[in-house]
């Protein structure tokens, strides 16, 4: 399956006889999906066809849908004529014409020039064949959506997976270094205690091993390396499988960023701390990447 971003844009312009639709789509990042549709007054009945129609696609981001519908078939248009207007402009006219005692010359002409006595509307009309029109345009500019969602996904799968190679290999560097903490404790801990003692054979050898070991088990990453290795893998396996994965990468970044805490307050060693910052920045910017994904 293909990884997609949440982020894009897509329009379509769709016309038939004497009806012309035109859809934009425009999408970012948002945990959900919300949907925010806006349809021409005349067109609203097929707001939740619609909704359902996009939401069988988009399942993350919050998508801005508008509408733009023209219309000149005769079967959508309607006069209106406001009459009792046109009759009380007729009866001032000729009541004027009369106090000033001037011809009566009034003609439609004149009445068609007077605000609101005459107006053009749009109805509905044939929903069912409006309908075809407008889902062709919907489904033109989702396509065109998808295909930039889909191209941005996939660069910013590529780009992850090459982020997982330097997760790595800070993490090797870590595990390499995790062994020498234990070994520089134990030097450390003979050359304090020979510099205390005149005679460095006095030293309680049992007793020194049981310092080394306790403080060998409470600086211990093995467990952090592991579980960060297997979320590595996880990581890898779920870019791989794709489609929704947003998420599942979401969570993955923060159970990443909980055992690279744990390592660094753990390990008590410079080296291993010097790679984990460099570990939780390369952590931080898989995170952003992961944020667009859908």
């Amino acid at each position: 399956m293909m990884i997609y971003s949440m982020t894009g844009y897509g329009r379509c312009e769709t016309q038939e006889h004497e009806r012309k639709i035109i859809v934009e789509m425009n999408a970012v990042n948002h945990r959900y999906c919300d949907l925010n549709i806006r349809l021409p007054k005349t067109l609203i009945p097929l707001e939740e066809q619609l909704r359902n129609l996009l939401k069988g696609s988009l399942t993350r981001g919050k998508i801005e849908v508008n509408v733009t519908y023209y219309s000149m078939a005769k079967e959508d248009l309607e006069v209106i004529i406001n009459e009792a207007l046109a009759t009380e402009y007729v009866k001032g006219l000729r009541k004027l014409a009369s106090l000033v005692q001037v011809e009566d010359d009034l003609s439609l002409k004149d009445l068609m020039q007077i605000n609101d006595v005459m107006s053009i509307q749009k109805k509905a009309g044939d929903l069912e064949s409006i309908e075809e029109t407008l889902f062709t345009a919907v489904k033109g500019a989702l396509q065109d959506l998808l295909s930039m969602r889909l191209k941005e996904g996939e660069a910013l799968k590529e780009d992850i997976l090459e982020k997982i190679f330097i997760l790595e290999k800070y993490l090797k560097y870590i595990e390499i270094q995790s062994p020498q903490v234990v070994l520089n404790y134990k030097v450390k801990l003979e050359n304090r205690l020979a510099t205390l003692l005149e005679d460095s054979s006095m030293v309680d050898q049992s007793r020194l091993a049981m310092e080394v070991a306790l403080f060998a088990d409470k600086c211990a990453i093995d467990e952090e390396i592991t579980r960060f290795k297997s979320h590595i893998a996880q990581l890898r396996l779920i870019l791989n499988e794709g489609g929704v994965v947003g998420r599942k990468l979401d969570f993955l970044m923060q159970e990443m960023n909980r055992e690279v805490n744990t390592m660094g307050s753990k390990a008590n060693d410079y080296e291993i701390t010097k790679n984990v910052v460099e570990l939780k920045n390369a952590i931080e910017k898989i995170r952003e990447q992961v944020q667009n994904l859908e």
